[in-house]
């Protein structure tokens, strides 16, 4: 409702003054022909005779009530506000009747109709976003809603033909139905405690992976340092074989040097018995006995043993043989 200022003297002439804010754009009729228009006027006029238009251009806050379904075929309620303002009024008074009556009311509902084809046109674009969507990620996509829409709204060729801006979009709740609520309630609270298990289990798998690792690294230490005792015995093992080697070639000089000493002590005795050769052995015993008796009597019997076929008879003393049998002193 705008409040008009009328003078006075002239109310039985039908004369009224008109004095509008500055965010209120209004056209003047007269028989039908458009006499002033502005924003912020201040004028009089001829009530009977004339015909006032007047459009509000500051911006207006609409809210809403979405009720949707999603693509999981569950319902949800929307629930903002819209934000738009008049800016091609002489546009929005020929698609819509904003004339006012002498106490400043308007005529008819198309002013108050404004709101819901805004809305309207708001609920086409979120209902085309929502039912793309499923329930549980249309609770938490708020911005992606706020974002078609408020693009659409932008770009409607509707309201652009009603000169209207939309300037701001905004979503307050995406709620489901309670018992949808409910469950949704359940679900995340099993989700989260499952995820509690999980990250216990990540916890105890951590553990037994961190003793996994100390045990490796504790058998892989053990087997450096058996490791390092095979390569110290093989060490020793091959100072040992080193050892023996060196003994065996100490061994085999020693032989080779032994076996060249009794050649050449088997040279010198074969080089001293070599002129012996063509000499009886009697005469090198007799030699060699020198004067024993004994020997020499030893030699004489072989002599009877040998010629014992041409002896008839031989007579041998007990004085020679107690003589030949008394140990030498």
């Amino acid at each position: 409702e705008f409040q008009n200022r009328f003078d006075q003297s002239g109310t039985m002439l039908g004369i009224s003054y008109l004095k509008v804010a500055p965010t209120t754009f209004v056209r003047h009729y007269v028989g039908g022909k458009l006499r002033k228009e502005g924003a912020g006027l201040s004028f009089f006029y001829f009530a009977p005779f004339g015909e006032i238009v007047l459009i509000p251009l500051a911006a207006t806050d609409s809210p809403f009530v979405f009720n949707e379904t999603t693509a999981d075929f569950q319902e949800v309620c929307i629930q903002g506000q819209i934000t738009y303002r008049v800016v091609d009024a002489p546009r929005l008074s020929e698609m819509l009747d904003f004339s006012v009556r002498p106490n400043g009311q308007y005529r008819n509902d198309d002013p108050r109709k404004l709101p819901e084809r805004i809305t309207n046109a708001a609920q086409i674009l979120s209902r085309g976003y929502t039912q793309k969507r499923l329930l549980h990620e249309l609770l938490s996509d708020a911005e992606g809603v706020i974002s078609v829409v408020r693009e659409g709204l932008r770009s409607s060729s509707i309201l652009a033909g009603l000169g209207i801006e939309v300037t701001e979009f905004h979503i307050v709740s995406i709620k489901a139905s309670p018992e949808m609520t409910k469950a949704l309630q359940a679900n995340a609270r099993e989700e989260q405690l499952r995820k509690a298990d999980e990250a216990l289990f990540a916890r105890r798998n951590a553990s037994v992976n961190m003793e996994r690792t100390i045990r490796e690294n504790e058998l892989n230490t053990e087997i450096l340092v058996e490791e390092k005792r095979r390569q110290v015995r093989e060490a020793q093992i091959n100072a040992d074989i080193a050892v023996e080697e060196q003994r065996a070639q100490l061994v085999d000089h020693k032989v080779a040097n032994e076996r060249k000493e009794a050649e050449a002590r088997a040279f010198a005795l074969n080089a001293t018995l070599e002129p012996l050769k063509a000499v009886d052995w009697k005469v090198l015993a007799a030699a060699m006995g020198g004067g024993d008796a004994r020997q020499n009597i030893g030699l004489a019997f072989r002599e009877l043993a040998e010629n014992a076929s041409r002896i008839g008879e031989l007579n041998i003393s007990p004085d020679l043989l107690a003589t030949l049998l008394r140990p030498e002193e």
